[in-house]
């Protein structure tokens, strides 16, 4: 492996950026955010060091689930552009070394989908099967619906077509039948469609919904659910040879493993399924660990991660567009996490999860605030940022559930966040108040100054994308120290290493490490394959030394491979590895 192969496999150092085209930026002042507009703001993405863009839905749609229930697969929300505004905003895009994405949501289509509407005109409609249906009446399904504050069940009966559909998500969204071939053939279809016109890939939408039917009829041409992604991964690379399927798999890691193609679960494989998954359990379980002020949990989740395909990668996050789920904690660490967190609840969502963003769960308090986004960019994997992060944008919880975080994006301090000219009423969303505010967080007076949230960001995401061995690292080494409150772990790919220590806790503390790969003997000498060590290629005796990416300063490494390290409270440290004759750049 060369550092050439970086590039070919971007998604592994990549700086993920999600947004809504429709809360973005309003460019015709007609209260939604548009194609032209977010083309106008890929400047501010560029300066922050963002290499891949995640359009969430821009279809045409009934617009009852925020773009979830598309209407057209194969075109563009009028209300946002057209065709041609997303080409343009492709190419500016590439012209800015940034890819971009899309939502891939093909496990159900609105109701009001034309399909659906001729499913359900007669038994023996050609789209009949393009759905689920049964016309017996089902028994009670309230345990298997997704927002239980919205459905009693998974089954509805339509009258027009005398039977019942199923729903997984809300009655205003069918299930789509993967069972069905020309199913899977349309979906084949649409992923074709997009990536000729030049995406660079898909966040496919509830991943393990979309392959549960695959397979279940006797007159299948596939014998296994994972047979469908296989089909559709190799579809996209022949088509496009780099673009990705980044997946939203929210399952226990045992799980995951089989979402890469890796079925024997050793990491050998070449995946040949998802590119990335979205790591569900360290982030709940960094968020345990934050609101006990104890590293433990997530380090446990780090060790607990499995070996994944070279070619896969963990996609990591603080924050997405959904609620902020718990589902994979205890009820009594969910709990926790409530009180810490979201002790309203208003805050709460489904029971299960919460619709509130970072900075206001952590009352503002900078230095917070800044330690954990450290922390997220340390973390191997790639990171994935909602839009607003990088300022520290809040909630409104005025807004309906998950539109809680889904607030106008905030440009200036002026009316709108400088988001629309329109009337507030017209906004596709309501715009933060409080404290969180645009009068106190935008984009305009974090970009003068060098002290802001954003100027931090900016320099996590540059170190970050000067350290391969973030992104290709096979896992953390989780390093002993004595400190709960102390994360110390260190990521190391080829001759790049680099040990991240952050401090969860108020209080200050002095971190004891021991590196048993940097002990010094006397007279150690370079490997046979000239790779730098311990001591340089003239057997100078020079110290090994711990350089910090983030501010001047380093620590030397004793002989015995110790060395200590200052946190102040809620400190964090990034410290590059170099050895005498390193080469690499700090």
């Amino acid at each position: 492996m060369r550092i050439r192969d970086t590039g070919d496999l971007w998604w592994k150092n990549a700086v993920v950026y999600c947004l809504d085209v429709e809360t973005y930026m309003d460019w015709n002042d007609d209260g939604v955010g548009d194609l032209p507009g977010l083309v106008q703001r890929l400047d501010h993405l560029a300066d922050l060091g963002v290499t891949c863009l995640w359009l969430m839905p821009f279809y045409p749609t009934a617009d009852r689930d925020d773009g979830y229930d598309i209407t057209d697969f194969f075109g563009v929300d009028p209300r946002l552009g057209d065709a041609g505004d997303l080409v343009e905003l492709i190419r500016t895009a590439k012209d800015r070394g940034i890819r971009v994405i899309a939502d891939l949501v093909v496990n159900h289509t609105s109701d009001r989908h034309p399909w659906f509407k001729a499913a359900r005109s007669s038994p023996d409609n050609p789209f009949r099967d393009f759905y689920v249906w049964r016309t017996e009446e089902p028994p009670p399904t309230a345990d298997e619906v997704i927002f239980p504050d919205q459905e009693q069940g998974i089954w509805t009966y339509d009258e027009q077509a005398g039977a019942w559909y199923r729903h997984r998500f809300y009655r205003h969204q069918p299930d789509l039948n993967t069972a069905n071939p020309q199913v899977r053939d349309a979906i084949a279809k649409v992923v074709g469609y997009w990536a000729e016109l030049g995406l660079a890939g898909f966040r496919v939408d509830a991943v393990p919904f979309m392959l549960a039917d695959a397979a279940n009829s006797p007159h299948d041409d596939i014998e296994h659910p994972h047979e469908f992604l296989k089909a559709l991964r190799s579809f996209l690379s022949r088509r496009t040879g780099d673009a990705i399927l980044m997946g939203e798999v929210n399952l226990p890691y045992e799980e995951q493993r089989m979402f890469f193609g890796d079925q024997d679960g050793d990491g050998s494989a070449e995946g040949d399924e998802l590119n990335l998954q979205f790591d569900f359990v360290a982030m709940q379980q960094m968020y345990l660990s934050l609101a006990r002020q104890d590293a433990g949990a997530l380090a446990q989740a780090l060790r607990d991660r499995p070996h994944i395909p070279h070619d896969a990668q963990w996609a990591t996050f603080v924050r997405n567009h959904d609620e902020l789920t718990l589902d994979k904690l205890s009820d009594d660490e969910r709990a926790e996490v409530f009180a810490a967190f979201g002790p309203d609840e208003d805050m709460q969502l489904y029971g299960r999860g919460l619709r509130r963003r970072l900075p206001p769960m952590l009352d503002g308090d900078p230095r917070r605030v800044r330690m954990v986004y450290s922390l997220l960019f340390t973390l191997p994997g790639t990171p994935v940022l909602f839009y607003g992060e990088e300022i520290g944008m809040g909630e409104n919880l005025a807004a309906d559930g998950r539109l809680a975080v889904r607030t106008p994006m905030q440009w200036t301090s002026g009316r709108n966040g400088g988001f629309s000219a329109a009337a507030p009423r017209r906004l596709a969303g309501p715009v933060v108040e409080g404290g969180f505010a645009p009068q106190h967080v935008n984009v305009a007076d974090q970009r003068r100054d060098p002290d802001s949230l954003l100027s931090f960001v900016k320099t996590l995401v540059r170190r970050y994308r000067e350290c391969p061995e973030l992104g290709w690292a096979e896992r953390a080494e989780i390093l002993d120290q004595p400190h709960a409150a102390v994360l110390a772990h260190r990521s190391t790919w080829q001759d790049a290493s680099m040990i991240a220590v952050h401090n969860l806790g108020p209080e200050a503390v002095t971190v004891p490490l021991r590196l048993r790969d940097l002990v010094r003997e006397p007279g150690d000498a370079g490997p046979a394959d000239g790779t730098a060590t311990t001591r340089s290629a003239a057997g100078d005796d020079e110290p090994v030394r711990l350089v910090d990416l983030l501010e001047d300063g380093a620590c030397e490494v004793d002989p015995d491979g110790r060395v200590e390290v200052e946190l102040p409270a809620y400190g964090y440290r990034w410290l590059r590895v170099v050895r005498p004759g390193s080469r690499r750049l700090l």
